[in-house]
């Protein structure tokens, strides 16, 4: 076999390993390292070190100069190196400090008093517990980052509230499903950090240019559950003032006070201070996590055990992100020295595609991609095999990031792998059936595909931001 041949066999190797269930991240690094032994070989530079073995040595010396040849492969050069470069990544670095901050905020008592005031304060709009829970989600999403955690805390608050109200099964579900997956598109999101990471685009701008994509969606999301419950107010009745009691104005802005505008405030200082250039993504992030923690202290929710389930999934989330980065980069080096990327790069070329073609033939791969892997997976191992072509078809890639992050939200909200509507079935009453997800969550992936259209028509919707801020 020629080696890019061998490169092809690598990569369908990996997606067959991948769907019979081994874990990503280390098969990404024992493929890598199997392969790239085979690519680096050179037997010459291996075993050199016996040219220097007297004539009468004995077995041990011959079998300790065998087993030295043995690990003398570039490939091992390669990998520490690799590991090296991952773990010192500055980028990278304001990873931990925003899980923290999420799973701190997650478990500062903060989401259930954000939620009772959202539902007070909305009460005589159509479907307010359902705009509530929305900007809820959003909110606690674009705080934490972490779909599972989002969709998990919000189905315990809000769904058996909205079913109590007499809402809808599907249409609750959808739409805490729908706000659960918004964090991996809003700044400051994680994903974007580690996109940047992976394509080398400043984190900044790409901050910039999520923010107007994300707002749409969130509009368009919020349009439709206003506009389906004036159409249909049986999915949403209005509630009762047992649901939802009268609340004095001056009471509902003290409340408003405490729960709304700490975690907005905390959000946009470390938003702000980022795209406007006072601290970088790590100083934020920093700034986040304490901001969190202080949160915590004052609504007095902040115990030692808290402190330590915080820490404990901050270091496990981001040791499997960074051991990702460096299987993807060990694979993903050998795949490109065996001549995988021209493979890939001239099939490309050979179909004659325009830029518009191209884009929507990568959106389309990233989609199905979503269905069986984490956006995490996604984003390290197979964005970086298209980034390479962005020149070819002229494209920013910037631009591409951002449709990326807009279409893996289609992979927790896509049957028979929407992740989201699994996450909410775990925890959901016994009456609300998967199926009823899996219909409540359609509408809101309609709301996707048709912000990702905008994009394509209008991409001053992504540029407007970062060209205002840093210009062209």
């Amino acid at each position: 076999m020629t080696d890019p041949q061998v490169a092809l066999l690598m990569l369908g190797l990996f997606i067959l390993v991948v769907f019979l269930g081994f874990p990503i991240a280390f098969t990404l690094m024992a493929m890598g390292i199997g392969f790239g032994y085979y690519a680096y070989f050179d037997a010459g530079r291996m075993w050199r070190a016996y040219d220097r073995l007297a004539e009468g040595a004995g077995w041990w010396d011959n079998t300790t100069l065998w087993l030295e040849g043995l690990f003398n492969n570039r490939i091992f050069d390669l990998f520490i190196n690799q590991t090296f470069t991952v773990m010192s990544n500055e980028v990278l670095t304001a990873i931990p400090l925003f899980l923290f901050m999420g799973y701190i905020v997650e478990r500062a008592n903060i989401v259930d008093r954000l939620f009772t005031t959202l539902n007070i304060a909305s009460k005589n709009m159509p479907g307010s517990m359902g705009v509530a829970a929305l900007i809820t989600c959003a909110l606690f999403a674009t705080a934490t980052g972490i779909v599972g955690a989002v969709v998990t805390l919000m189905g315990l608050l809000a769904l058996p509230a909205m079913l109590k109200a007499r809402y809808d099964k599907s249409f609750a579900s959808g739409i805490i499903c729908a706000g659960g997956t918004l964090g991996i598109l809003i700044p400051p999101s994680i994903m974007l950090i580690v996109y940047a990471a992976a394509s080398g685009v400043s984190i900044v701008r790409l901050y910039a240019g999520a923010l107007l994509p994300g707002l749409t969606l969130v509009g368009l999301y919020l349009a439709y559950v206003i506009g389906r419950s004036i159409l249909q107010p049986s999915v949403a009745p209005r509630p009762t003032a047992e649901e939802v009691p009268d609340v004095p104005f001056g009471r509902l802005v003290i409340m408003v006070m405490t729960s709304f505008f700490p975690l907005a405030f905390l959000i946009l200082a470390v938003l702000g201070s980022i795209l406007f250039g006072l601290a970088t993504p790590t100083e934020a992030a920093s700034i986040g996590a304490l901001g969190g923690m202080l949160l915590a202290v004052v609504y007095r929710a902040m115990t030692w055990q808290r402190m330590r389930e915080s820490v404990y999934l901050t270091v496990r989330t981001t040791a499997m992100v960074c051991w990702l980065f460096v299987g993807s980069y060990t694979f993903s080096s050998v795949f490109s020295y065996l001549g995988g990327e021209q493979v890939i790069s001239e099939f490309v070329q050979s179909l004659n595609l325009t830029p518009l073609q191209f884009l929507l033939l990568a959106q389309l791969i990233i989609f199905l991609l979503g269905w069986p892997l984490e956006w995490s997976e996604i984003i390290i191992i197979f964005v970086p095999i298209f980034l390479p072509l962005l020149d070819m078809f002229g494209i920013d890639p910037l631009f591409f990031g951002i449709l990326v992050a807009l279409n893996l939200q289609t992979s927790f909200l896509t049957p028979p792998m929407a992740m989201s509507a699994y996450y909410l079935k775990g925890i959901a009453p016994p009456d609300v059936k998967l199926t009823q997800i899996f219909a409540g969550v359609m509408p809101f992936l309609g709301m996707v595909f048709i912000a990702m259209l905008l994009m394509y028509q209008f991409p001053q919707i992504v540029f407007y931001l970062p060209e205002l801020f840093y210009g062209k």
